[in-house]
């Protein structure tokens, strides 16, 4: 099969177009020949060895969408022929963790593309658990473009105690995964507020439900509190990190929560302690998806509640200039490689 193939940590430009052998699936797991699959911000952490892949060569690409074409021994469903989206989020599938459900805490926690082999391939192998039946009425494209980030979103708004009437700000809405946790606040019936430092991604938010926008380079949490007669939000999804995390924390209302699952303007903030205990805040981290957070966004999606845009499809040889769009910004929604 071809795949794109990493064999250094140099960059995007490590990326090659190689024919490698079909990868086989063992016991449990599934061959899935993939139709399409989409770029994260992971692809690009990868290259640049942030993660270091475990082993090289390494094939990266979280999310993808295919038909199984070869089961392994044990593999019941799903079936040759069947249509599925791949959950990026492996596990061992035999411990505590996983048969309670807490699949990020098992001890062989692995994520597609990052520490095993990915999609950005004509083909992949899973664990049969993470081929998850793809809903009739999407195309390939779209299939391809949602599993790793409203699953995601899904486990911060479950792990915030996201609900009905709560009021929730979304900081740096346009990337994929602020986008995703925008549009599953609002699903669950969330008063969502979002900042961006992008005038058409604050136009996106408001023409989708916001009730406020903000500039992620401005004063936004006095705008906020202005916007919310002084009392700020109940939740604050912030994956800016850095440039934003003391602003998002004065956003919050006393008792409020904000959660995270990414650092993308740096890994270290300051945190005054008195804020914290006095405001009675939650600071809460959240990393990928459990297979029912997974299975739960699928529904989401397959009833339209979510929908996330597909900003530009392009050729499956064309990846390295999808990684220069990646990774220049700009784009509201997934960058998606079609075969």
């Amino acid at each position: 099969m071809r795949a794109w193939v990493l064999r250094d940590t140099r960059g995007p430009a490590s990326y090659a177009l190689e024919r490698v052998e079909d990868p086989e699936p063992g016991p449990g797991e599934v061959r899935v020949r993939l139709r399409a699959s989409a770029l994260n911000h992971l692809d690009l952490w990868v290259a640049h060895g942030l993660p270091r892949p475990p082993c090289l060569p390494h094939v990266s690409g979280a999310d993808g969408a295919g038909v199984v074409e070869l089961v392994g021994e044990e593999v019941l469903t799903p079936r040759p022929g069947d249509e599925v989206v791949i959950d990026p989020a492996t596990s061992c599938g035999a411990c505590a963790a996983c048969a309670n459900g807490a699949v990020p805490f098992c001890g062989e926690f692995r994520i597609v593309g990052e520490h095993r082999w990915g999609t950005h391939a004509e083909a992949v192998v899973v664990p049969a658990t993470n081929a998850v039946a793809k809903p009739p009425t999407l195309g390939w494209e779209e299939a391809a473009a949602f599993g790793l980030v409203v699953s995601s979103a899904v486990r911060m708004a479950r792990r915030a105690r996201i609900g009905a009437g709560d009021r929730v700000l979304v900081v740096g809405v346009g990337g994929g995964s602020a986008t995703a946790a925008f549009l599953v606040a609002r699903a669950l019936g969330a008063e969502v507020l979002a900042t961006s430092t992008r005038p058409q991604a604050r136009a996106w938010a408001s023409a989708h439900g916001a009730a406020a926008t903000f500039d992620s380079a401005g004063p936004f949490d006095e705008e906020v509190r202005a916007a919310t007669d002084g009392r700020g939000v109940d939740v604050v999804v912030d994956n800016v990190g850095t440039a934003t995390f003391e602003r998002s924390l004065r956003a919050l209302a006393r008792g409020g929560r904000l959660v995270t699952n990414g650092s993308t303007s740096g890994r270290t903030a300051e945190l005054h302690l008195p804020t914290l205990f006095w405001r009675q805040l939650e600071v809460i981290g959240a990393t990928m998806n459990d297979h029912e957070e997974f299975r739960e966004g699928v529904r989401l999606v397959e009833a339209g509640d979510v929908r996330i845009p597909v900003e530009r499809t392009v050729p499956f040889e064309e990846l390295p200039r999808a990684i220069e769009l990646l990774e220049a910004g700009g784009q509201i929604g997934k960058l998606v490689l079609a075969r």
